[in-house]
C-alpha cells in the first residue's frame, strides 16, 4: 500500500480489479469530489475507466467507448506511474480495449470475438515497480 493514497482509494482499486466497477465508482467518486489537484484528475481518470467498464458489462458499447476514451486521456499526464499505480499499464490496456471496441462497433457481426475475449481484454490496476 502506498502511504500517499488513502485506504479508500486502495479499496476502490481492489473493487476495480475484482470487476466490481459500480462499487469502485462509488468510492472513487467520493474521493474525487473532495480532492484537489493533482489527485482530482487522477481519480477522475480511473473513475471514468471504471464506469466505461460498467457500461461494457451492460452492453452499452457507446457509453463504454466514450468513458474509456475520456478516462484514458485524463491519465496521460500521470504516466508512467502515480500514487503507487502503474499508470502506463492501465493506460495501455484501456486504450487497447477502446481500439477493440471501436473495431467491433464497425463490424457488429464480429461481436463474438469481443464476448469470447472480454475477460482477458479488461484493464487491471497494478502497482508500480518504482
Amino acid at each position: 500500500m502506498n502511504e500517499t493514497m488513502s485506504e479508500e482509494f486502495w479499496q476502490g482499486v481492489e473493487q476495480f480489479n475484482a470487476g466490481q466497477f459500480y462499487a469502485c465508482h462509488d468510492i472513487l467518486e467520493a474521493l474525487w469530489i473532495d480532492s484537489i489537484e493533482p489527485d482530482k484528475t487522477f481519480y477522475q481518470g480511473i473513475l471514468q475507466i471504471a464506469v466505461g467498464l460498467y457500461h461494457l458489462g451492460n452492453h452499452n458499447l457507446r457509453g463504454a467507448m466514450i468513458l474509456l476514451g475520456e478516462g484514458s486521456n485524463r491519465l496521460r499526464r500521470y504516466l508512467p506511474s502515480y500514487g503507487g499505480i502503474n499508470v502506463e499499464e492501465l493506460f495501455t490496456e484501456s486504450v487497447d480495449l477502446l481500439k477493440t471496441l471501436q473495431q467491433e462497433s464497425l463490424q457488429p457481426m464480429a461481436n463474438n470475438k469481443l464476448a469470447e475475449n472480454q475477460a482477458r481484454l479488461l484493464p487491471r490496476i497494478s502497482l508500480s515497480k518504482l
